[in-house]
């Protein structure tokens, strides 16, 4: 672990960038902290290309004190646009380096201590995939779940796109993910808080807001339902839904921090880009109702 924080800054959240969308670059062109002392959380889904995700998290680096990378779908996507064709592994190793180079940090690197306002806390980001666990209701197995998502029309880009080389699936990847990442944070001090960031949320409950309740099959796995009380996590970061809210379970708060596409934006309260405040926690007579507050808007399929 390293320890690396500010005496007066914020640990702060964003997540489904999609630059792609010129609306969604200009709003990372317009990103600052708002402290010299500011983190900032990525959780995942920058974009499709290498070369957009290394703009993107260039540009952050060189505003933040330091950022914090969590990979999602899309960047693991190795889409006919991009002209880095590696899949799987390779591509995630190949980010990986990227951020190394700029200074950013990722799931393969010590978890940073942020010891500033509200800390100290480990901040953990973590790749962990999916498992095909969610299942819609009535089915039983993977495939059940998936036959019935291709009955409906809602089926992630993910089959199609993202690669699990050389795992024979992606819930083989997601099995090998979490099996490492669980020693990882087993062997963090038993008295320290964290902050886990993850693209996929640990537990299936900010799904049940889904429009489309078969997508929930791409969005994370039963493994890690208890995570957030084994390893004393004081706030879960995650994105993927592209529903901006905050909710508790079992005393835990969760934050999805998404940014989400242009044609989502006319839903919410809040404007596009907004940066989630993560530490020092804000705590008022709403802190819990959080939820209800943002909002629980329905997510579009991705």
């Amino acid at each position: 672990m390293t320890s690396t924080a500010g005496g007066a800054g914020q640990l702060l959240a964003i997540s489904d960038l999609h630059i792609g969308y010129p609306e969604n670059r200009a709003l990372v062109e317009k990103m600052h902290p708002e402290t010299d002392d500011d983190w900032l959380l990525v959780a995942g889904d920058v974009s499709e290309t290498v070369s957009d995700v290394r703009w993107a998290l260039k540009t952050l680096a060189g505003r933040f004190r330091k950022v914090v990378w969590a990979p999602g779908n899309h960047e693991l996507w190795t889409h006919p646009k991009d002209p880095v064709t590696l899949r799987g592994v390779a591509r995630y190793e190949h980010l990986v380096e990227e951020c190394r180079e700029l200074g950013v940090l990722t799931p393969e690197d010590p978890y940073p201590i942020w010891d500033g306002p509200g800390g100290p806390v480990a901040v953990a980001p973590l790749f962990l995939l999916y498992d095909y666990s969610f299942l819609p209701a009535g089915c039983a197995t993977k495939d059940e779940g998936l036959a019935y998502a291709h009955g409906t029309g809602i089926v992630c880009n993910d089959e199609y796109l993202l690669h699990p080389d050389p795992y024979p699936s992606r819930d083989a990847w997601c099995r090998a993910r979490v099996a490492a990442t669980e020693r990882r944070l087993a062997e963090l001090p038993g008295d320290l808080p964290t902050v886990l960031v993850n693209h996929y949320p640990l537990d299936r409950h900010p799904t049940d807001v889904l429009w489309y309740p078969e997508f929930a099959m791409w969005c994370g796995t039963g493994l890690t339902a208890d995570w957030h009380r084994r390893f004393r996590v004081q706030t879960m970061v995650y994105g993927h839904l592209h529903i901006p809210r905050t909710t508790w379970h079992d005393g835990v708060r969760f934050e999805e921090v998404s940014v989400g596409y242009p044609r989502e934006w006319s839903k919410r309260s809040q404007e596009p880009g907004a940066l989630r405040r993560i530490l020092p926690r804000e705590v008022g007579p709403g802190d819990r109702g959080a939820a209800a507050r943002l909002g629980g808007g329905r997510g579009d399929v991705r």
